[in-house]
């Protein structure tokens, strides 16, 4: 088998300890922690607000110079990604009682219960004689004395930044029972300019705002990304003499395809989940419809006839029906159809206006923007237009974006200046219960973010 330069090669570790089966002690803690025959530490993401669960990162020892830098740098960004969950709390490396030493034998969890942690990470770096690093990490059950998980890793060096997420995503899937999100990466529109003449730039960048680069050099409009359901290409709108173009971007390649040229085009397409067709909407003879485009054929089908705006479209996860909003009821509303435009249904019923209708990747949820009152809001429903919650205000907060696993959202927040010049916009990420908002941070202004599924 050959290893591309940012393959990751999998392989479990087995304890180096029996496997006990006693019982944790889980009285007076407000992590959500589920019992089990072998004391399993378990964290109910679907609750509201949690006290983070105490967790030590250890440093990953080397044989070499090189192998500790990676380790030291490797448990950084571990903890990074888990910290910025709001799931975790990792404890400082200052408390630690046993040593690096010792705990590459065995963990003295007597020592680690002494500092309150509940959960325990370590492993080591190795440079193999063929120069691929091999990265071995070891995630511990510290009230019940298990090991829960042992994974090792194989990469070129310079791809040591996807182990530390994949690591992070191994120990969030095996606490919290849901997949992890961290190993993926985020594409948004960079913007820089006064008001009146913004530069919007597309951009690349890791969930965390690491390796950030341009897509584009900045001399045409760039607006709504989207990314394919490979991870690996990019859809998005440009202008071109003040013409609506549609372009797909080959992120690795940099190899640009032109899907042609859409007047009237509101917003950017969105991928089929299969990643052979998008959905788009467009005014043709001052009417906006929404249409679905053979990516193989280019012939281009229209889903919707009514003499109302209908645009937004997002597609389910499994590609059977679609979100679109559309103010066909007098109001900017949301409403489902089938994916060949037939059924259509209004699901918002809550009050105020309703936009950019999103699909969560688990398909229990539709994630959108509201205005009412003045103020803008990001929140949920479910597909039937039930158990709607808002879970972020502001300004103007736009452009609701899913994680892969469905649990976190990322969208675009507007701080206003006092004379409208200077008004900046960031990147935010909120999870499901409302209580964890994070700025992304980013070199410039960021509008538009589109999520990642995680990287293959």
């Amino acid at each position: 088998m050959t290893i591309e330069t940012n393959a990751i090669k999998r392989f479990w570790v087995k304890s180096s300890i029996p496997m006990l089966c006693a019982l944790a002690v889980v009285a007076g803690l407000n992590v959500g922690f589920v019992s089990s025959a072998q004391a399993e530490l378990r964290i109910d993401i679907t609750r509201g607000e949690l006290k983070p669960m105490p967790i030590a990162v250890t440093r990953f020892p080397g044989d070499g110079v090189a192998e500790t830098e990676v380790g030291q740098n490797l448990t950084q960004v571990i903890a990074a990604d888990l910290e910025r969950s709001g799931l975790f709390s990792p404890i400082s490396e200052k408390a630690f009682i046993q040593s690096a030493s010792s705990l590459a034998v065995n963990p003295n969890f007597a020592e680690w219960r002494a500092i309150n942690a509940q959960a325990l990470v370590n492993g080591r770096v190795v440079t193999e004689p063929n120069g691929m690093l091999r990265v071995e990490f070891r995630l511990w059950d510290v009230l019940a004395e298990t090991q829960m998980s042992g994974v090792a890793y194989r990469t070129q060096p310079n791809n040591w930044r996807r182990i530390a997420h994949k690591i992070a995503d191994e120990i969030y899937k095996r606490i919290t029972g849901e997949s992890g999100y961290f190993d993926t990466r985020i594409v948004y529109v960079s913007e820089t300019g006064p008001a009146d003449n913004r530069n919007k730039r597309l951009a690349i960048m890791d969930q965390d705002g690491a390796n950030h680069r341009f897509l584009s050099d900045g001399r045409f409009l760039v607006l709504n990304p989207r990314f394919s359901p490979t991870a690996q290409e990019v859809v998005y709108m440009s202008y071109f003499n003040d013409k609506p173009r549609v372009y797909v971007l080959d992120i690795d390649t940099g190899e640009l395809e032109l899907l042609g040229d859409f007047p009237g085009m509101t917003f950017a397409p969105r991928f089929a989940p299969d990643g052979n067709s998008v959905v788009m909407s467009q005014a043709l003879d001052g009417n906006s419809e929404i249409y679905e485009l053979d990516l193989r054929t280019r012939e281009k089908q229209q889903l919707t006839r009514h003499a109302a705006v209908d645009t937004s479209p997002s597609y389910s996860p499994d590609g059977s029906r679609i979100a679109f909003n559309s103010d066909r009821s007098g109001s900017q509303q949301i409403y489902v159809m089938n994916a060949d435009g037939g059924g259509v249904q209004r699901v918002s019923f809550g009050g105020g206006l309703y936009a950019t209708p999103v699909w969560s990747p688990r398909g229990d949820l539709v994630a959108f923007t509201k205005s009412q009152g003045g103020r803008f809001y990001i929140g949920v429903m479910r597909p039937d237009g039930s158990g709607e919650r808002l879970l972020a205000e502001g300004y103007l907060v736009e452009g609701p974006t899913w994680a892969p696993n469905g649990r976190v959202l990322m969208y675009h927040r507007q701080h206003p200046s006092k004379d409208g010049t200077k008004d900046r916009y960031r990147l935010y990420s909120i999870d499901l219960t409302g209580y964890n908002e994070r700025e992304i941070v980013t070199p410039a202004d960021g509008s538009d973010p589109a999520w990642s599924p995680l990287i293959p």
